[in-house]
């Protein structure tokens, strides 16, 4: 059986609508309700890691588990202890692409880093995703998008490799339904680097109306940031951002097209398929 845990976040959501039907399949999720998308063949079970007894429950026949947590706080430490007392072989964990670049020091990195080694150390085999940031971050934009036709970002010339997180999940698919993942890492990236200048040209076409892209100075993204995030996560998001502009996110991967059998999908195409969180209508 499979464990499919973070479902109703941003990869999470789209690996439940990948599954095989015909695959044993349960859902943990703190909210049952919010799961969408799932066969119906699927078991979806409330769970949280901060309670053992759930996660037991959860874990119960159990052999390949994909891993989803917050990059910050002990929720994998809980979580591998209790997947190896269940007798899970197998966990595929999503990670990050900045736990391989030795500049980032950002509390989310280092924190990561320290993810993937107890998940190494677990004594269960194991798969690591490092996807670059995801495209669906543009969805932070949809609000001035919709009153006022603008992109608010910092650093709008610095390009990042960002992907698709629909093909990160069409990957994790394959990791945990294939054999021959094992200790492998996979670096999950789009197919070019683009900055939030030509992403905003991107989807102006995508919509078919003028945008405006407006420059976000450090200060005006730590107070957007902290709408979203605590302090210490704004400051390694601006951390990261900084790595951003010195180059540190340009590189193109080929794992995505090399396990698909297809090319990356593109910024253009990830706009055109969600205008309609852009729009009023």
């Amino acid at each position: 059986m499979i464990l499919v845990t973070g479902a109703t976040g941003t990869v999470g959501r789209e690996v439940v609508r990948r599954l095989p039907a015909d695959l044993a399949v349960r859902i943990m999720a703190r909210t049952p309700g919010r799961v969408t998308g799932a066969a119906g063949t699927a078991q979806v079970v409330p769970g949280d890691f901060s309670d053992r007894s759930s996660l037991e429950r959860a874990l119960s026949g159990v052999s390949t588990v994909l891993l989803v947590t917050m990059p910050y706080g002990d929720d994998d430490a809980r979580f591998l202890r209790t997947a190896f007392s269940a007798g899970v072989r197998r966990v595929v964990k999503l990670s990050a692409a900045a736990v391989a670049d030795s500049r980032a020091e950002d509390l989310i990195a280092r924190m990561q880093r320290r993810n993937e080694d107890l998940l190494r150390g677990s004594g269960m085999e194991w798969t690591l995703l490092r996807p670059r940031s995801f495209m669906s971050n543009a969805l932070a934009w949809a609000r001035s998008v919709r009153s006022d036709d603008v992109v608010r970002a910092l650093y709008g010339m610095s390009a990042n490799s960002c992907v698709d997180p629909r093909d990160v999940a069409e990957v994790a698919v394959r990791t945990l339904t294939e054999e021959g993942h094992a200790g492998r890492v996979y670096t999950l990236t789009g197919p070019e680097p683009i900055t939030a200048v030509e992403q905003t040209a991107q989807l102006a076409e995508a919509l078919g109306r003028p945008l405006r892209f407006e420059e976000l100075g450090p200060d005006g993204a730590r107070t957007a940031l902290g709408s979203y995030y605590p302090p210490t996560v704004v400051e390694a998001l601006l951390e990261s951002a900084e790595r951003q502009r010195d180059g540190a996110k340009r590189d193109v991967d080929t794992a995505v097209p090399t396990l698909l059998g297809r090319p990356a999908g593109t910024f253009r195409g990830w706009a055109k398929d969600h205008r309609g969180a852009f729009t009023t209508d």
